[in-house]
């Protein structure tokens, strides 16, 4: 893709800033205007000037209720009275069903039978009725195309449409009116809607932006599509609100015609945005949702000395997958390690062992002993003592001064 977006006549595109302008007024009473504020600290590490603009804080915790607000308010008294369906597993369908609930709308949702119990239990918080179909996505969406017809539902794409494409803009709407110094957009792409909405608002803005796409590496979709190259798609990534394997078709003909570029984000720099949004602005945001800064981090030339706006698009993460990524993140910066710690099995070891970290001063949090299934000889020992320090220049006085008194210790590396 190039580095510039091509101009092209406006009719070409499906959605207009007029849409969005509309989609703001419609929706306005109805959703949150997120706080956008500049980060001191972030701006300091990456080298850019960084606006955060927190969708996270909606009340489904995603921006994706404001495309599917704007597409049931412009749905006709009939279409309301018979309602609507989509085929989603997250942000889409609770902002779908809470939003229709409110207006009195009938939601349906079709879900892939592994769905997590709390996504389908959070969906039907919100009124929606689910059905569980197929062992794929694709397997929802074709069974809730035929559903569709057969009841007579609107169907609700969560990006392939004009009206949801328009009130997903929104947010870069808010975000320019609100933080006028912003010269750069950086939006993550599943299907491609949010990109899709913020590119027709930075294209009709008054001086020239940039808008740059995010995609995780195991799902880089829409980045092959532009590029023209066949890349797999497929792997378990932190960002499974944008693991999209195919892009839409109108988001395609936006993308093409008004990105700038589109960068791939590892999934090590995806957990390491995460925590320190955490740790840093105090902010908790699904993977997808730490993927603009992620690309801030693994791509720090092309954002050095802009002024940067990342969309903190989500923060539905599970507590669970939430606690694991943080403390892998405290293993890598050396704050948690684990060490392997060869022992004669004897009175005291363990003792004399743990005087050291006492002296230096390392909390031991577990301590596991291994006596049988190991390679040393039958009084051979091995201790893996999981440990607590300050920093990476702390737990290396801790490991020089093991060997200083003869322990032969490997720390066991973080994945």
């Amino acid at each position: 893709m190039a580095s510039v977006h091509k101009q092209i006549d406006a009719a070409g595109v499906p959605v207009t800033i007029d849409d969005v302008r509309a989609a703001h007024a419609r929706i306005g009473e109805s959703i949150v205007r997120t706080p956008i504020l500049k980060s001191r600290t972030l701006s300091e590490i990456t080298g850019a000037n960084v606006w955060l603009k927190f969708e996270n804080l909606q009340f489904t915790a995603a921006y994706k209720e404001r495309g599917a607000l704007n597409k049931l308010l412009l749905l006709s008294d009939e279409q309301k009275a018979r309602g609507v369906i989509a085929a989603s597993a997250g942000n889409h369908a609770q902002g779908l069903a809470y939003h229709g609930k409110r207006l009195g709308i009938p939601v349906t949702i079709v879900m892939p039978k592994p769905t997590p119990t709390v996504k389908v239990q959070q969906t039907e918080g919100h009124g929606a009725r689910v059905i569980l179909n197929g062992e794929r996505f694709d397997d929802a969406y074709e069974a809730a195309r035929e559903l569709e017809g057969r009841e007579g539902l609107t169907f609700v794409h969560p990006f392939d449409d004009a009206d949801v494409i328009a009130g997903q803009g929104t947010v870069a709407l808010e975000m320019l009116e609100d933080a006028p110094d912003i010269d750069t957009l950086v939006v993550p792409i599943g299907g491609g809607g949010l990109i899709s909405g913020s590119a027709v608002v930075a294209r009709a803005a008054a001086k020239t932006m940039q808008v740059i796409g995010v995609q995780a590496e195991l799902y880089p979709s829409m980045y092959a599509k532009m590029k023209g190259l066949m890349l797999p798609c497929d792997g378990d990534t932190l960002a499974e609100g944008i693991a999209v394997k195919q892009p839409g078709i109108v988001t395609s003909g936006i993308v093409r015609s008004m990105v700038d570029d589109i960068v791939l984000v590892g999934e090590r720099d995806t957990e390491t945005a995460l925590s320190m949004l955490l740790q840093i602005e105090k902010t908790v945001v699904e993977g997808a949702g730490a993927t603009g800064l992620a690309a801030l981090l693994s791509h720090p030339r092309m954002f050095r000395g802009r002024n940067v706006g990342v969309i903190l698009t989500g923060g539905n993460i599970d507590t669970r997958l939430l606690a694991n990524v943080l403390l892998r993140d405290l293993a890598r910066s050396g704050r948690l390690a684990r060490l392997s710690i060869r022992l004669q099995d004897r009175p005291g070891a363990l003792f004399h062992v743990a005087r050291v970290f006492d002296e230096q001063s390392v909390n031991i949090i577990e301590v596991y002993h291994q006596r049988v299934f190991t390679t040393l000889p039958a009084k051979g020992l091995i201790a893996e003592i999981e440990c607590e320090t300050r920093d990476a220049a702390h737990l290396e006085r801790l490991l020089k001064a093991l060997r200083d008194e003869g322990y032969d210790v490997t720390p066991i590396e973080a994945a």
